[in-house]
């Protein structure tokens, strides 16, 4: 496997350069071109903030991948596919665009730092919208790796929703977890709506209320492999990452980014 291109998916809440630097959105922009230098092929889906200025980036609208409808609590979300590539690189990313829950100028919360109060419908639409875009691609991903609270439940997904599509068939999930981004939580009601009406609301038990500490700790749980990319970390989280010592975790390094990732992926799909 080390010799064989490898397909490889970045799932990010946030990349630079189409938002404000961020430590998520740095890595978010170095770690796929690390892996594309080595001769990988890479796509990357991000949601389609307000703040993303589509003039600048050169946003286009993919017909052929857009039209479908994102399902939660009976509301019909329609989802909308974007393209852009990156300026100096072969990259393209996939922007995942939604007019109720994106076209906003701030990303998780209002003038007043408030959090959004649909900030749970927002993560399962990007969710659930970033595997079914992968769906309608065709495009079998070996390493699907999920960055920022907001991919939290793709995990989850790809072992219960999605464990029989033969796209994902033989896909390893990888999630990178960091620092606290917000003291909130999504509200009681989050784990119902995130069943999506088709898995057991016991098994969501990880995901607590949705607080910024339980999301990451379902992405754990849930995922092959683990990447720690903050020094400090919850308590809680730290205790879920030793109770889960049977799955590789890494520290990220800028340092050897590109050597690094590629030895866990290597690794992981060496498993199959």
């Amino acid at each position: 496997m080390e010799n064989k291109r490898k397909k490889i998916l970045f799932i990010s809440s946030e990349m630079s350069p189409f938002l404000e630097s961020s430590p998520l959105a740095e890595i978010a922009r170095k770690l796929p071109q690390a892996i594309q230098e080595q001769d990988n092929e890479v796509r990357i889906l991000i949601p389609r903030f307000g703040l993303i200025n589509e003039r600048r980036n050169r946003l286009h609208e993919v017909v052929r991948l857009s039209g479908m409808n994102i399902t939660i609590d009976d509301n019909d979300n329609p989802l909308t596919i974007k393209v852009a590539s990156i300026p100096s690189t072969k990259m393209q990313v996939y922007f995942l665009d939604n007019e109720d829950f994106f076209h906003r100028k701030s990303l998780y919360g209002n003038e007043n730092e408030e959090f959004f109060k649909d900030n749970d419908e927002r993560t399962i639409f990007f969710c659930k919208g970033a595997l079914e875009t992968v769906k309608k691609l065709g495009w079998y991903p070996d390493i699907i790796h999920c960055q920022g609270w907001m991919t939290s439940l793709i995990p989850l997904y790809l072992k219960t929703l999605y464990k029989d599509e033969p796209v994902f068939f033989n896909s390893k999930v990888v999630y990178s977890v960091f620092n606290n981004s917000f003291e909130a939580n999504m509200g009681d009601d989050f784990t119902r709506k995130a069943t999506l009406n088709q898995i057991e609301n016991n098994i969501l038990s990880d995901f607590g209320n949705g607080d910024n500490t339980s999301l990451q700790i379902g992405g754990v749980v849930h995922s092959d492999a683990v990447v720690k990319c903050s020094e400090s970390l919850d308590p809680k989280l730290i205790e879920t990452l030793d109770a889960q010592s049977n799955k590789p975790l890494i520290e990220h390094s800028e340092e050897t980014i590109g050597e690094t990732y590629s030895d866990l992926y290597n690794n992981l799909l060496s498993e199959n």
